[in-house]
C-alpha cells in the first residue's frame, strides 16, 4: 500500500553520541522524502558532532572519532536538512520521543527556528508497540519478511521504517491512510514540548509534568512565581522547553 499524502513526509533517523536529548550530538543523518505524487528523494549525512563520541555508543552504530573528523558540522548542515524537511510531515521509528526532540535542539543550537507547526508526526514505533509489542528488527522481519541488514546505520534503519509503515497500513485494515490520523494514533500523550516537560492538561491548558509544580498549570506559576521562568531559562533544560515556555509567558502577556 503506498501512502496517501497531501503534502510530502520526510522518514528520518539518527545515529547520536548518545540519548541525552539536551546534551548529546548528532552523528548521522538520514532523511528519505516521499512527495504526493509518488517521487522520492533520500540524503544522508555524516556529521561532526564536536564532541567526542563514547566507544559504547561507537559499539552500537560503528561511527568513530575518526570517521567524522573531517565531515561538516551541523551548524554547516542544519540549512540543508531545514530545507529538505521545512514543507513534510515527519516520521521514524521512536521518533516522537528521541530523533524529533534531538533534532530540534540540534536546529535551535543552529540558529534555525524549529517547530512543529503546521506539520504532524507519526511514530511507526508506536504503531508496531500498539499493534505487535517488538523491536525495529523484529518489526522489519514481521510485516516485511525481511531481515534487517546493517542494523544501526541511520540509512538502513530509515528505509526499514518506510517499509514497516506501508506493511503496517496493508496488515491493519482498521489504520487510516492518512497522516494526521496515523500521528494522532502514534501520539502517547498531547505535550507542547518535546521533552514532555510541559503537557496539556484535559482543558488544553499548558501544565509542568516535573517537579514542585507538576500538575499545575504554567499561566498560573509564571503569574505567582516568575522567578520560575527565569530558573528554566538559565538552567539545563531542553531548548525547545524553554521555547515554548517563552510562547507561553509572550502570549500571556499579550492577552493582558
Amino acid at each position: 500500500m503506498e501512502l496517501k499524502l497531501n503534502k510530502p513526509i520526510c522518514f528520518f533517523d539518527l545515529e547520536t553520541t548518545g540519548i541525552d536529548i539536551g546534551k548529546d550530538r548528532i552523528v548521522e543523518i538520514s532523511i528519505f522524502k516521499v512527495f504526493p505524487n509518488g517521487n522520492k528523494e533520500s540524503k544522508t549525512w555524516l556529521v561532526n558532532p564536536t564532541i567526542p563520541i563514547p566507544p559504547q555508543t561507537t559499539a552500537v552504530h560503528g561511527i568513530t572519532d575518526e570517521k567524522v573528523a573531517n565531515e561538516p558540522t551541523f551548524n554547516e548542515l542544519a540549512a540543508q536538512v531545514y530545507n529538505m524537511i521545512k514543507d513534510s510531515d515527519l516520521a521514524g521509528f521512536n521518533s516522537d520521543r528521541f530523533d524529533i526532540p534531538l533534532l530540534a535542539e540540534e536546529m535551535l543550537r543552529a540558529g534555525v527556528d524549529f517547530d512543529m507547526k503546521g506539520r504532524v508526526s507519526v511514530d511507526v514505533q508506536t504503531v508496531f508497540h500498539k499493534m505487535e509489542e517488538r523491536t525495529l528488527g523484529a518489526a522489519h522481519k514481521f510485516y516485511c519478511g525481511k531481515t534487517l541488514e546493517n542494523a544501526h546505520s541511520a540509512e538502513a534503519d530509515t528505509m526499514a521504517t518506510y517499509e514497516i509503515l506501508k506493511a503496517q497500513l496493508d496488515r491493519y485494515p482498521e489504520l487510516e491512510n492518512d497522516m494526521k490520523l496515523l500521528s494522532e494514533f502514534t501520539t502517547r500523550k498531547k505535550i507542547a514540548d518535546f521533552a514532555g516537560m510541559i503537557a496539556f492538561d484535559k482543558d488544553n491548558e499548558e501544565i509542568f509534568t516535573f517537579g514542585k509544580h507538576k500538575g499545575v498549570k504554567v499561566d498560573k506559576i509564571l503569574e505567582t512565581e516568575p522567578g520560575y521562568f527565569s530558573w528554566i531559562q538559565n538552567a539545563d533544560f531542553p531548548l525547545y522547553t524553554k521555547k515554548v515556555l517563552t510562547a507561553i509567558k509572550l502570549r500571556k502577556l499579550n492577552t493582558k
